[in-house]
């Protein structure tokens, strides 16, 4: 809960910078209507007001509810897939499962990604409404002009585009975390190797870190002790 409303807040906080890249990216080339990031933020501000900032934020938010749910749904069935608890899963396993885990939570909300680009690239005072195909009053109408016009695949056009971006992504990301995991758990030593989850022999898991460095110190000191006793009885 914690997690989706940090992630919540630093989305709508950052908002009116995607709105910018947007209108950047859609902006006639040869006549353009904005001179670069800053005159984009004026310029729609002082045009369009305040809220033209937060110009498809809804669907954005929506859009997270089916990314969750789908990357959840990866994520509880992945011991299912692979038939073997997910500590024994390997960095090329735990790269596809972040790739299968993007790909089903992107293609789910990609529609709310779809209204969303159309919302924010709409504007009166660029050329040709800011070259979007359909036009609309707002989230549900854009939903529902989209679907007449362009019919129902009309809201995943551009799916591929954006899964050879975020399906990598989140693959290098799900394995990389996965490996600084385990390497902090070598490192502690808590397994013995950084590539496997085979917990180190004699190791307490339940003991926190420095738990367990405080034991090893002391272990570490009666074998002292007991080294220095010895041969103190051989002289």
């Amino acid at each position: 809960m914690a997690g989706s409303l940090a992630g919540m807040v630093a989305t709508v906080a950052t908002y009116p910078t995607d709105v910018i890249k947007t209108r950047l990216i859609v902006q006639n080339r040869l006549e353009p209507s904005y001179k670069g990031i800053l005159h984009a933020f004026y310029t729609i501000y002082h045009q369009e007001g305040f809220l033209a900032l937060y110009r498809g934020v809804s669907s954005t938010v929506l859009g997270t509810v089916p990314f969750s749910a789908g990357s959840l749904f990866v994520y509880i069935n992945l011991d299912k897939i692979w038939r073997e608890p997910s500590n024994h899963f390997t960095p090329l396993q735990n790269f596809i499962n972040g790739c299968l885990a993007a790909g089903v939570a992107q293609t789910l909300s990609f529609p709310f990604e779809t209204v969303k680009r159309k919302m924010q690239a709409q504007s009166p005072y660029l050329p040709h409404y800011g070259g979007v195909d359909v036009h609309f009053t707002g989230m549900i109408d854009c939903f529902r002009q989209t679907v007449k016009h362009k019919g129902v695949l009309g809201l995943w056009s551009g799916l591929t585009a954006s899964l050879l971006k975020v399906v990598p992504y989140f693959g290098i990301m799900f394995s990389t975390f996965e490996f600084c995991k385990r390497v902090c758990l070598y490192r502690n030593g808590y397994i013995e190797s950084p590539l496997s989850y085979k917990l180190t022999p004699g190791v307490d898991q339940s003991l926190q870190p420095q738990e367990l460095q405080e034991l090893k110190l002391l272990r570490r000191g009666n074998f002292e002790s007991r080294k220095l006793q010895a041969k103190e009885t051989h002289s």
